[in-house]
């Protein structure tokens, strides 16, 4: 009888572990430590003379299995009555050792305790095979759950996740009706607005307290839409750009009418300085659909001016999310820095000029550069 009840304690614990029930399966290894202890010092007990160890053992065990009711009554009805009869089989043992138990009191919990065995492991069983509650374990008699979703607090602007359509289109929407959104890049986070847009683009100056002298540049989804607006760009700047696009360099440019022809629209003022602007083609999936969805994005670094950049959507929400209409999130970020930016105004008369170095490495850009010129 003790090896059987060790046996199925034991057998209990280990199903309950591979259903990642942790508090179940560390339950019913302490009862089998119990049993198996309990069983051992009632046979052994003549031979071993002297019981005092067990005392302070079965002690033990009232403290432990104490925490176990507490637990058990958030799990099911079945759990608590297991560990109730637990705790009174514990009581026989210390009476035992003690010299005191009462030989009735000992078979009435022993009868208890196997009747809730044989029900919860025939419910368990039960309810594992089919799928579903068959054998009613009961409900569980605390839960805390809804206090924990009474204390979140609220977002301050709408956040869907990257990976969903639906959370794209929202954010679409939101860009294409003039507001201003956190979005991630694949450098850093940043605030887009649509170039459509001259007053949301005037917010994003706002938002981050950014100077007005410091232009923004502008994002789009391929290299072609900037063959299709036809703008007056040579050859080897062409053979540059292919070179680098998409990815964390970012090109300045002559600026020009052609900016219309590719989107840009209304923000044509807003967007770059009067004489270039820097077009940059970023390689992250879900920014390419969002700027196919909107055109033309008008983009900076989520982050007030000044300040370091935003790694993770947490971050934009919270430094800036009470000033946005949305945030894009898409976890952490490729990059710790922003992009590096290379001057191209000049590049058949003096070459190119590295104005920013960012997460691509100066040199990196000058020998793709070289490579270009010299081919």
């Amino acid at each position: 009888l003790i090896l059987i009840g060790g046996f199925v304690q034991l057998l209990a614990g280990f199903l309950a572990f591979r259903k990642y029930d942790h508090l179940g399966g560390a339950a019913f290894l302490t009862f089998s430590a119990l049993w198996s202890s309990y069983g051992a010092t009632r046979v052994l007990s003549a031979a071993a003379g002297n019981i005092e160890g067990f005392t302070a053992g079965s002690v033990a065990f009232l403290v432990l299995n104490a925490f176990l009711i507490v637990l058990a009554s958030s799990f099911n009805v079945v759990l608590l009555c297991l560990t109730l009869a637990m705790e009174l089989l514990t009581i026989c043992f210390l009476l035992f050792t003690l010299e005191n138990l009462p030989l009735p009191f000992e078979i009435v919990m022993l009868s208890i305790l196997s009747i809730i065995c044989f029900y919860g492991a025939t419910a368990s069983l039960t309810n594992c095979v089919f799928g579903k509650d068959l054998l009613v374990m009961g409900p569980p008699l605390l839960t805390v759950q809804s206090s924990k979703k009474g204390r979140e607090d609220p977002l301050p602007c709408v956040c869907p996740k990257s990976h969903l359509t639906s959370g794209l289109r929202t954010i679409a929407e939101l860009l294409n009706t003039g507001a201003v959104c956190g979005v991630p890049t694949d450098t850093v986070y940043a605030l887009a607005a649509s170039c459509k847009h001259p007053q949301a683009i005037e917010k994003v100056y706002r938002i981050k307290d950014r100077p007005q002298e410091k232009p923004i540049c502008i994002f789009i989804s391929n290299l072609e839409q900037l063959r299709a607006a036809a703008p007056p760009i040579s050859p080897l700047l062409w053979e540059f750009m292919e070179n680098v696009y998409p990815g964390g360099i970012g090109c300045i440019i002559q600026k020009g009418e052609w900016l219309k022809k590719l989107g840009v629209g209304a923000g044509y003022s807003r967007v770059g300085t009067q004489d270039s602007i820097m077009i940059r083609v970023p390689d992250l999936t879900v920014l390419v659909h969002l700027i196919d969805m909107t055109g033309p994005l008008a983009i900076t670094s989520a982050n007030p001016s000044g300040e370091v950049d935003s790694t993770h959507h947490d971050m934009v929400i919270s430094r800036l999310g009470h000033k946005l209409e949305g945030v894009l999130c898409d976890g952490e970020s490729d990059e710790v820095v922003a992009s590096t930016v290379v001057n191209c105004t000049k590049i058949d008369e003096s070459g190119i000029t590295i104005v920013r170095e960012g997460c691509i490495p100066a040199g990196k850009v000058m020998q793709i550069f070289e490579r270009v010129k010299n081919r």
